[in-house]
């Protein structure tokens, strides 16, 4: 196995969209949950500009079937920008170009899906022998927090794998990968979050079996060494290929795994609930949205019924 403490920097991000997206249908029948609009962009154009601010300017997206209109969103669309052009609308033409132009977008087809880790795998050629990000669709990181920036640098002086914990309590533990530190963490401060070296990891624990109440969201900073470690791991929960079963495979052959535990504003689209407090709490703070949709959003819940009231 290549040295553990690989210490090239990570040049390459990979992004898994092979999901069907069945929380959100019927919308995602005919358009991929990936597309799905945040304001006024795709949730997936968000995840893209996130790893070019941090230096990863070449992506990887693992796609599925029904996937294709992720291909058309990232292309050019030279029909389009030059009707908006002969309306002089360079507003528009910016937009749209910046969704061609903020990386270079690869993709690569999962094929069958078999979880997470089998969907990472498909990335192997295209990643080589270094360091890479890993970042999925669900999880929106406010641009003002720079967890992706702080886990690279994580990566870059320990070497091994990096992951993303935020402590979401013991109630909720049951819903995610949970993790095992060597020291309890604490918040977060001055320009970064805590720091800790994880010790073991398991994968949606029962409430009173979990080590912690530390789970892993969905940004990772992986040594090149868990391809091998994915080719070697057998199915899991639910019948998958888990991604946490191959890092703590790596971890067990002595290969270090940091987690960065998150404290800054992270928005959930993969729930529908959250999807919409995500859409609302990014737009009042938009320039251009925010100072008429903040009076109308008082307005509107002033003039809710209580709790429990009949709404007829």
């Amino acid at each position: 196995m290549p040295s553990p403490t690989n210490r090239r920097p990570a040049r390459k991000a990979v992004i898994p969209v092979a999901g069907m997206g069945t929380r959100f249908l019927p919308a995602t029948k005919a358009v991929p949950k990936e597309l799905l609009p945040v304001v006024d962009r795709p949730a997936l154009q968000y995840i893209v500009e996130e790893s070019a601010r941090a230096g990863l300017a070449e992506v990887l997206m693992v796609t599925g079937r029904g996937k294709a209109a992720i291909e058309d969103f990232f292309d050019r669309t030279p029909e389009l920008e030059a009707a908006l052009e002969k309306k002089g609308d360079q507003a528009r033409i910016d937009a749209v170009a910046k969704s061609t132009d903020v990386a270079q977008v690869h993709f690569v087809r999962q094929g069958e899906a078999k979880g997470l880790g089998h969907a990472v795998l498909q990335a192997a050629s295209f990643v080589g022998d270094e360091p890479f990000a890993v970042l999925l669709g669900d999880d929106l990181i406010d641009a003002r927090d720079l967890l992706l920036e702080q886990m690279l640098a994580v990566q870059a002086e320990h070497g091994g794998c990096v992951v993303a914990l935020l402590d979401v309590g013991a109630e909720n533990i049951d819903k995610y990968g949970c993790v095992a530190v060597e020291d309890a963490p604490q918040n977060g401060a001055g320009e970064g979050d805590t720091v800790v070296a994880i010790t073991g990891m398991v994968e949606k624990p029962k409430k009173e079996e979990a080590p912690s109440s530390l789970a892993i969201i969905g940004r990772y900073v992986l040594a090149p060494e868990i391809f091998e470690a994915i080719r070697s791991t057998p199915p899991g929960r639910g019948g998958e290929i888990q991604l946490t079963d191959a890092i703590l495979a790596l971890l067990e052959q002595g290969v270090p795994v940091h987690g960065v535990v998150f404290s800054g504003r992270r928005y959930d689209t993969g729930d529908k609930l959250d999807y919409l407090k995500a859409v609302v709490r990014l737009a009042v703070e938009r320039e251009d949205l925010g100072p008429a949709l903040r009076p109308w959003l008082r307005s509107f819940v002033g003039d809710l019924p209580p709790e429990g009231a009949s709404q007829a």
